[in-house]
C-alpha cells in the first residue's frame, strides 16, 4: 500500500505529525514498535509527573501540620504509587490509540526502518519483514538512557529511567549521577519517599545548564530538606559484588565511598540511529544526530527527521512543533522555522524551576548590555499564603531596547507560568509593557510582573 506520509516511531513528535499529517488531507500511517505515545507518554513525561505528584501529595501529609491540619499517621504504599503511574501512561497510550482512529491514520505495528527508493520496511514480533511506500518518510525515532562505561546498567542494582519508573519496592538507599531534570526529578521523588539520597554531578552546580542562580536556590532546598548533593564530583566505579552497591566518587576532597541499594544513572540520553536504515539510503549525520535543513528536509529528498534524532532540545514540545512545522511544509504551507532560543523548559521536582531564552551569563556573552529583575516568593503573599516561600523570578531584559532576553523561575507551580514569558517574547514585549500588564492578585504569577519592575527600579512589594 502506498501512502503519502509514513511516520516512523510515534512520540510526541511523531504522533503529533501523523495527526497534523492527516489534518491536511494526507494520506498517512504510523510506524510503532512498542507502545503509542512513546517514551514521553510511556516511560517519561507523563508517568514521571504521576510518581512526582504522589510524592508532593505525601510531602503534604507529612507537613499538614504547619496548615492546622492533624493527620493521624500517612505511609506511602510504594507498589501502589508505582501502579497509579503506569496506569496513568497506559491511559494515555490508549488515548493516542482514539486519536489514530479518529484521524484515520494506519498504525503498522513491529521495527521500522527505512530502504532507498522511499520504501519502509517493518518487522512484525512474528519476524515477518513488510514492506511499505511513501511519497515522504519522517524519521521519529527518538533516543534512550544513555549508558556511560563506569556504570554499566543492569536493571537491578544500576539502572537508568524506565527501571526507576517500576522498582518493585522502595530503595533504603540511592546514588543518582546526573542532576539534569531527570536526576533532580527523580532525586526529588525518591527522597521525599523515605529514600537516603546522593545526587552526584560532574559539573560545578545541579541543574547546569539552568541560571546561576536558579542552581544555587535549587541545591540550598534539596540540602535542606536533608538531600546529599556532590557537585565537582564524578562516579569512579560502582562495585555491584556485594548486598549493597559501594559507589567510588572522585571530589575536590579526595575518593570516597558511598553504599547504596541502587545507583540510578541519569547522565543524558542516546539517540536511537542504530539499524534504522540511514547509511542504506545515505541519509547523513553528525555527533549522533541525523543532519536536517530548517523544515526537517534530511539531505535524501522525500526523508526528514524530527525530534530527539536531531539537533535541538531533547524535550517533548519541541517534538510536536518540530513535526507539525515538517508536515506543513510537506504539505505546501510556509511555515515559519521554530526559534529554539525561545523554548521553555521545565523541571518538575520541587521546588519547580521553568525557563526560557537566555541566562545572565550567556547575555552578557552575547554582547548585550543588560537590566535584571528578580523578586522572590518571600514577598509573595499567595506563595506565604499557600506555605511555598522558597524560590524566585528572575528577567533579564536588553537595556538599550527593553528586549525580555531571558526568564528563570524557581518555586511553586513555575512550570505552569512560564508560558507567560514565551509568549510575550514570541510577541517581542519590552520590559515597561510587562509592568504595565496587570496581573491578578494573589497569584504566584504577579511575581512576574513584580521582576519586570525590579528591573527598572518601580517594583512595589520589595
Amino acid at each position: 500500500m502506498a501512502y503519502d506520509l509514513i511516520v516512523i516511531g510515534s512520540g510526541p513528535g511523531g504522533y503529533v505529525a501523523a495527526i497534523r499529517a492527516s489534518q491536511l488531507g494526507l494520506k498517512t500511517a504510523i510506524v510503532e514498535r512498542e507502545n503509542l505515545g512513546g517514551i514521553c507518554l510511556n516511560w517519561g513525561c507523563i508517568p514521571t509527573k504521576a510518581l512526582l505528584k504522589s510524592a508532593q501529595v505525601f510531602e503534604y501529609l507529612n507537613h499538614a501540620a504547619e496548615y492546622g491540619i492533624k493527620v493521624n499517621g500517612g505511609e506511602a504504599d510504594f507498589g501502589a504509587i508505582v501502579k497509579r503511574s503506569r496506569d496513568v501512561a497506559n491511559g494515555m497510550s490508549k488515548g493516542i490509540e482514539f486519536l489514530m482512529k479518529k484521524n484515520k491514520i494506519d498504525v503498522i505495528t513491529g521495527t521500522g526502518k527505512v530502504k532507498a527508493g522511499k520504501k519502509v520496511d517493518v518487522t512484525g514480533a512474528d519476524g515477518k519483514v513488510t514492506t511499505y511506500e511513501s511519497k515522504n518518510i519522517i524519521l521519529a525515532v527518538g533516543a534512550r538512557s544513555r549508558q556511560l562505561p563506569n556504570l554499566p546498567q543492569d536493571g537491578k542494582k544500576i539502572i537508568g529511567y524506565r527501571d526507576a519508573m517500576t522498582l518493585p519496592k522502595l530503595p533504603k538507599s540511592m546514588v543518582v549521577v546526573g542532576s539534569g531534570a531527570i536526576g533532580s526529578e527523580f532525586a526529588y521523588f525518591y527522597y521525599t519517599m523515605g529514600t537516603k539520597v546522593t545526587l552526584v554531578e560532574f559539573l560545578p552546580s545541579i541543574v547546569p545548564f539552568e541560571d546561576a542562580e536558579v542552581s544555587k536556590q535549587l541545591e540550598r532546598s534539596f540540602k535542606k530538606s536533608g538531600m546529599t548533593v556532590m557537585t565537582e564530583a564524578s562516579v569512579e566505579s560502582v562495585d555491584t559484588t556485594g548486598a549493597d552497591c559501594k559507589v567510588k566518587i572522585k571530589t575536590k576532597k579526595g575518593e570516597q565511598i558511598v553504599d547504596a541499594e541502587i545507583v540510578l544513572s541519569a547522565v543524558g540520553i542516546q539517540t536511537n540511529l542504530e539499524n534504522i536504515g540511514l547509511e542504506e539510503v545515505g541519509i547523513a549525520t553528525d555527533k549522533g544526530k541525523i543532519l536536517t535543513n530548517p523544515y526537517y528536509q534530511t539531505n535524501i529528498p522525500g526523508y526528514f527527521a524530527i525530534g530527539d534524532c536531531v539537533g535541538g532540545q531533547a524535550l517533548a514540545h519541541v517534538a510536536s512543533a518540530e513535526g507539525i512545522i515538517c508536515v506543513e511544509k510537506i504539505a505546501g504551507q510556509s511555515p515559519e522555522a521554530l526559534d529554539y532560543n525561545n523554548i521553555p523548559g521545565c523541571t518538575y521536582c520541587q521546588p519547580e524551576i521553568s525557563s526560557v531564552g537566555y541566562t545572565e551569563a550567556k547575555a552578557l556573552e552575547a554582547g548585550y548590555e543588560i537590566k535584571v529583575g528578580k523578586f522572590p516568593f518571600s514577598a509573595s503573599g499567595k506563595a506565604s499564603a499557600a506555605g511555598a516561600k522558597d524560590g524566585f523570578v528572575k528577567l533579564i531584559f536588553d537595556a538599550k531596547y527593553g528586549e525580555l532576553l531571558g526568564a528563570h523561575m524557581i518555586g511553586a507551580n513555575v512550570t505552569e507560568m512560564i508560558a507567560e514569558i514565551v509568549v510575550a517574547r514570541k510577541l517581542e514585549i519590552t520590559g515597561h509593557e510587562l509592568i504595565k500588564a496587570v496581573h491578578p492578585h494573589p497569584t504566584m504569577s504577579e511575581a512576574i510582573m513584580e521582576a519586570a519592575a525590579a528591573a527598572y527600579g518601580e517594583v512595589i512589594h520589595m
